[in-house]
């Protein structure tokens, strides 16, 4: 059966066997037996590489440890709000650091950059994550967008439906038109740079 260990655009933990290209964590959200018993227990939501330096967790979701979180791509990972890790992903951190510096002047190191992420990712009045209204054609490839209440992929003149397993629709990109958008403004600002990194931005089928 399959842990309740991947992460959608919305930020929510489902249970599904397809497999994620991204790794991450946001803390012990399970208890003894291995049960989701919280949305996230500390604010630094970091996204990982699979693989680094050999290291290997088994099994997954130990009693006290942190809950091994899998995404399809980056691009989930952001509209999630998690950003790169500075352990396995230093190279990325500290180009997130470059970019920081100049979209939040004054704002320096990761306990700045994941208050900033936490109050744009997360709604304290309804506990729910934060979206944000903005021009669809303003958006950067790699935003995400909700559309038919569905979060839905940024990717040229195309919006791409997301699901555990890949991008399995696509539809034509609307124009001149507002839309709700779930990746958080200061990490849409980074996708606008022509962000690349150690971990894939978008999966294969978009």
């Amino acid at each position: 059966m399959p842990l309740r260990n991947r992460v959608t655009p919305l930020s929510e933990l489902i249970a599904d066997p397809a497999r994620g290209l991204v790794y991450g964590n946001r803390g012990c959200l399970h208890d003894a037996d291995g049960h989701i018993r919280r949305r996230y227990a500390t604010r630094r939501w970091i996204a990982c590489r699979l693989q680094f330096k050999g290291w290997l967790r088994r099994p997954l979701l130990q009693p006290g440890k942190f809950t091994e979180l899998f995404f399809l791509d980056e691009a989930t990972a952001f509209a999630a709000g998690h950003r790169p890790c500075a352990l396995c992903r230093r190279e990325d951190y500290d180009r997130l650091i470059e970019i920081w510096r100049d979209l939040h002047p004054g704002q320096r190191g990761a306990d700045a950059i994941d208050e900033q992420l936490h109050a744009e990712r997360f709604d304290p009045a309804t506990r729910a994550q934060r979206h944000h209204e903005a021009e669809i054609d303003d958006l950067p490839d790699g935003a995400f967008v909700l559309h038919h209440d569905g979060p839905y992929l940024v990717r040229g003149d195309e919006l791409l439906r997301w699901s555990p397993a890949g991008y399995d629709a696509r539809i034509a990109r609307p124009a001149q038109t507002k839309a709700a958008v779930i990746t958080p403004p200061s990490l849409l600002a980074v996708l606008r740079t022509d962000w690349q990194s150690l971990v894939p931005l978008l999966h294969p089928s978009a």
